[in-house]
């Protein structure tokens, strides 16, 4: 089971994310992302509170990225916790995505 919590920005939605997101919570995850996918604005997923994510919940993201740039928004991965960063990595997707972290 996951936790969102949604907050307006200048530029658009953060949505942070809590608890492992596979198989069985990644539609879940879709279905509220693309909410604000359809608004056409800056959605910031704060991931650092993902502890772990599997293949499914990499396709959503890559989906999210592919639907927001449809929609000429853009999508940023902010604080992906350190498990999360080597699935993206191993997958090579990190250059992919545009990805903050609090320090930058």
């Amino acid at each position: 089971m996951i936790q969102l919590t949604t907050q307006p920005t200048d530029t658009g939605t953060e949505v942070a994310v809590r608890g492992e997101v596979d198989l069985e919570s990644s539609p879940e995850l879709w279905q509220d992302l693309q909410r604000f996918i359809t608004q056409g604005k800056t959605l910031r997923i704060n991931l650092s509170g993902v502890p772990y994510m599997d293949s499914t919940g990499v396709a959503v993201l890559v989906r999210a990225l592919k639907q927001s740039q449809s929609v000429k928004g853009q999508l940023v991965l902010a604080n992906p916790s350190p498990r999360v960063q080597a699935v993206l990595d191993l997958a090579r997707l990190a250059q992919l995505f545009t990805i903050e972290t609090d320090a930058d």
